[in-house]
C-alpha cells in the first residue's frame, strides 16, 4: 500500500485559497482612465469621474441602510414587481448579454440607470466581497430612506445624462 504520516508531519487541511504577495492587494488601484479601456459597446449613459464616486457613495450608504438590490436576478425580480429607484450597471461585465436587457427593462419601468466603469468598484461600494453587475438602489415601501437626498442628487444628475 503506502507509507502512512507521523502524526507530526501532517499538514492542515485548507480548501481556500492561500493567500501570496502575488495577489492584488499591493498594486496599486486602478485610475478611472484605466478602468475606461474595459467597457463595453453598450455603455450609454456613462458616469464621469465625479459623478462615478457620488454613485459608489449613494450605493454604500444604501446598501448599510438595506435599500440595496444586487445582481442581476434581485433586480429584474424587484423592477418587474414595480420598484422604483435607480439602476447603476457596471460596464465591463463580460458577456454583455447577461445585462443587455436591463436598459430597456429600466426604461418600460421609468427608473433612470447609469453605468459605472467597474463591477468591481461597484461590488466593493455594496459592500460585498464579489464583483457585482448591477445594483437597483430602491428604498423598501413605506420605511424612510435616510440618505433620499443623495438619491434625489444623483437621480437629478443621471436625468441629465
Amino acid at each position: 500500500m503506502g507509507k502512512r504520516k507521523a502524526e507530526g508531519e501532517s499538514k492542515p487541511k485548507s480548501s481556500k485559497k492561500e493567500k501570496t504577495d502575488d495577489d492584488d492587494e499591493g498594486a496599486p488601484p486602478k485610475t478611472y482612465q484605466e478602468r475606461l479601456k474595459a467597457l463595453s459597446p453598450i455603455s450609454s449613459p456613462l458616469a464621469d469621474e465625479k459623478l462615478t464616486k457620488k454613485l459608489h457613495k449613494l450605493v454604500k450608504k444604501a446598501s448599510q441602510g438595506k435599500a440595496l438590490r444586487r445582481g442581476v436576478k434581485e433586480v429584474v425580480k424587484s423592477l418587474r414587481q414595480g420598484t422604483k429607484g435607480m439602476c447603476i450597471l457596471a460596464g465591463d461585465v463580460s458577456p454583455v448579454d447577461v445585462i443587455a436587457h436591463l436598459p430597456i427593462l429600466c426604461e418600460e419601468q421609468d427608473v433612470p440607470y447609469i453605468y459605472v466603469p467597474s463591477k468591481q468598484d461597484l461590488g466593493y461600494a455594496a459592500l460585498t466581497k464579489r464583483p457585482t453587475s448591477v445594483v437597483l438602489v430602491a428604498p423598501k415601501g413605506g420605511a424612510a430612506f435616510e440618505h433620499q437626498d443623495l438619491l434625489d442628487k444623483a437621480i437629478s444628475a443621471v436625468g441629465s445624462k
